[in-house]
């Protein structure tokens, strides 16, 4: 049975102390980095599966390790970071980090959100066609999405934006992000647009619109599509 690898890229030892331990007990091998520069070695040389990164590094910020290994791989990277302000969350998203945590956290959400990483790697290496979430499933094959069996009509905008958020479910889709993707760079500032897109495409996917289950908000971020598995 192969073990996932999981770097851990952070400078502070209590943290590394805590996270050792507990990621072994949940059945990973850890490999372990203390600033940008081991970090950037041991994801080329030591082949993670993960990789867990602090924006804080004594030699460089973390935002720069994600361009850096985005670059050549497209490994899956969960930030875990003491800094609180949204501009730093969307940077390092845009730039092709996974997912973040903030700094208190605990074992047992990232070891979630490392199952959620594992997962769409796994989807995206087997090109997944079809998703489904709360009774909804979305076929990309044959561009259908159903509740319950029921088909429903979207409209084609609804549909990509739907797409662009199952592909990555599990994961935080900034503002940016998704209006790039869906309406073009010119639109990526339009976030009302967005929110009105999202609220109606929440009316025709979600059982109770008014407490979504399937898109869910990430205050002054983005969006995630929580499927099935995720």
């Amino acid at each position: 049975m192969t073990v996932e690898r999981i770097l851990v890229v952070d400078d502070e030892p209590q943290i590394q102390r805590f996270l050792r331990p507990a990621l072994i007990a949940a059945g990973y091998e850890v490999v372990e980095a203390a600033d940008g520069t081991q970090a950037l070695k041991a994801a080329a040389t030591a082949a993670p599966d993960v990789i867990i990164l602090d924006l804080g590094l004594p030699d460089m910020d973390g935002k720069d390790v994600v361009a850096n290994i985005r670059a050549w791989s497209q490994v899956p990277i969960i930030i875990l970071s003491a800094r609180d302000r949204e501009s730093e969350k969307i940077a390092a998203l845009d730039l092709g980090a996974d997912d973040y945590i903030e700094k208190p956290f605990g074992i047992g959400e990232l070891t979630a959100r490392i199952r959620a990483a594992l997962r769409h790697r796994i989807q995206m290496e087997g090109g997944q066609a079809q998703l489904s979430a709360d009774g909804l499933s979305i076929d990309m094959v044959k561009r259908a999405v159903t509740r319950d069996g029921e088909p429903l009509r979207l409209t084609p905008k609804e549909y990509d934006l739907l797409v662009m958020l199952a592909r990555h479910a599990g994961r935080v889709v900034t503002h940016k992000t998704l209006l790039a993707s869906v309406w073009g760079v010119a639109h990526g500032e339009d976030l009302h647009y967005l929110r009105v897109f999202i609220g109606q495409l929440r009316g025709k996917i979600e059982r109770d619109p008014g407490r979504p289950k399937v898109i869910r908000t990430e205050p002054g971020v983005g969006y995630r599509f929580v499927g099935d598995e995720s």
